[in-house]
This record gives structure tokens, sequence and C-alpha cells, in this order.
């Protein structure tokens, strides 16, 4: 049962990480025109990260760390008493992080009479590609339904285990 439990541990965290990834490209396309921000400049373009995070640790500090035992099916599987895993290895976990574009430049659009115009007469705005960002909000839809059902998928292997 921890199996099904961790895997829609697992999703739930794919969810989370789809919806900032849908809720940032929603935003971005609103503000696709916006040249004057609250701290004063032309509209950064919003980006989600997500990274592995890596812990150390051996297999069985990870095992205790969960909560969990390892159990032998069947007394011959592992004769005598079994041999601690001493060597450390990684287990990964995900990191998000919601984020300004800092390296995206802006478009310069010549338009004079702009309140936002500089002394040349150029405007600056965001450099978001409404294209793009529906591409992104395209996959990042997907990828979120497809962690749906890897949900739904867990809870009837659950349910079914129950039927057994």
């Amino acid at each position: 049962m921890a199996g099904i439990l961790n895997a829609i541990e697992i999703s739930s965290k794919g969810l989370s990480i789809q919806r900032a990834r849908m809720n940032s490209v929603a935003k971005n396309i609103a503000n696709a025109e916006t040249t004057k921000t609250e701290e004063g400049g032309p509209y950064r373009r919003e980006r989600v990260t997500v990274k592995e995070g890596k812990t150390d640790g051996n297999f069985t500090s990870h095992l205790r760390r969960a909560g969990l035992k390892l159990n032998r099916t069947k007394d011959g599987h592992m004769p005598g008493r079994p041999q601690r895993l001493k060597e450390k290895t990684e287990f990964s976990s995900v990191e998000m992080k919601v984020a300004e574009d800092a390296e995206s430049n802006f478009k310069l659009v010549h338009d004079p009479g702009h309140p936002d115009a500089d002394e040349d007469g150029y405007v600056k705005y965001p450099d978001i590609e409404i294209v793009n960002e529906m591409v992104d909000m395209m996959a990042a839809a997907r990828a979120y339904e497809a962690n749906t059902v890897a949900i739904s998928a867990a809870k009837k292997m659950a349910e079914e285990a129950l039927d057994i």
C-alpha cells in the first residue's frame, strides 16, 4: 500500500508543478503588453524552473526516515541475518522555483505618443511571444492530465487490492 501512496504523492507534486506552470503562462499572457509595473519597469516574463534535489544517506537510513521496514517474503531468500547496506546512495526529490526571467530582453517599439516612451520615442515591451506561451500552456495541461490519470490508476489499483 505504501507504494501506491508514494505514486500518488509523486503525481501530486507533478500536479503542483504543472499548475504553477499554467499560472505563470497565464500571467505572462495577461502582461504581454505591460510597459510599467509597480517596480517601475516593463513586465518581465515569469518562469517555473524544476530541478532535482538530492538527499544523501544509505538505503537503510532512508527506510528508517520513511518509517518503513524491509521485510523478507520467504526466509530462504535471505538466509541468516541480512547485510546492512552501508554504501551511500542518493535519492531524489523535486524542487520548484517561480522567478522572473532576468535574462530576457525587451522589445523596443517606436511610439513617441506613448506615456512610457523614452526620449527617443521608444517603448520597452516585455519579450513575450504569445505562441510560445500557448505551447507551454498546452504542454503543462497535458502533463497535468497525465498526472491525474496516474493518480486515478493508483486509486483504482488500491481499490482492486482491497477487493481481493
